[in-house]
């Protein structure tokens, strides 16, 4: 069981990676859009999630504000945004490297795929370490997210698979 300073240590840096990465999401849908990788309908749904990205992210930051203006917790703002920073650099280098030299639409949506997994990984842990503190707001948003998050990743495994379907 881990101690409460490592606990708030987890909270800091999970709050920053799943932060990180939903500026990630966002960005990466218009690099996709502007590359011409996502047409007509797959296009529609990525800009519907990367908007719901954008309410993660405002959500996300209504959760750090909380839990730093918590006295018996502390959490260190700055931790949480060097985190994200840090996540979301990581992020983008997974999708260059990822889609390579000459990508195409599958590999587009596939590394959507990608990362929406790795959205949902992490809200998956982040819910669980807020599960360690009497935040019953946070962990009832937390928990609102990753449902969202799931429904991605299942929206955009039926976009990658109906760009290699007849």
């Amino acid at each position: 069981m881990p101690s409460k300073k490592e606990n708030i240590e987890n909270l800091q840096k999970k709050l920053g990676e799943v932060l990180g990465l939903e500026r990630a999401a966002q960005k990466a849908v218009d690099e996709l859009i502007a590359m011409k990788l996502l047409k007509s309908d797959s296009k529609n749904e990525a800009k519907e999630i990367q908007d719901e990205a954008s309410t993660h992210e405002e959500k996300i930051q209504e959760v750090v504000n909380a839990f730093s203006e918590d006295k018996n917790i502390k959490l260190d703002t700055a931790k949480v945004e060097e985190s994200a920073k840090e996540t979301e650099e990581k992020a983008n280098k997974i999708m260059k490297t990822y889609l390579g030299e000459n990508p195409d639409a599958s590999e587009a949506l596939e590394f959507l795929c990608l990362a929406e997994g790795g959205e949902v990984s992490h809200y998956e842990v982040l819910q669980a370490i807020c599960e360690n503190f009497d935040n019953k707001k946070a962990l009832t948003t937390v928990k609102s997210i990753l449902k969202e998050e799931q429904k991605h990743l299942t929206q955009c495994i039926e976009m990658a698979k109906s760009v290699v379907s007849p």
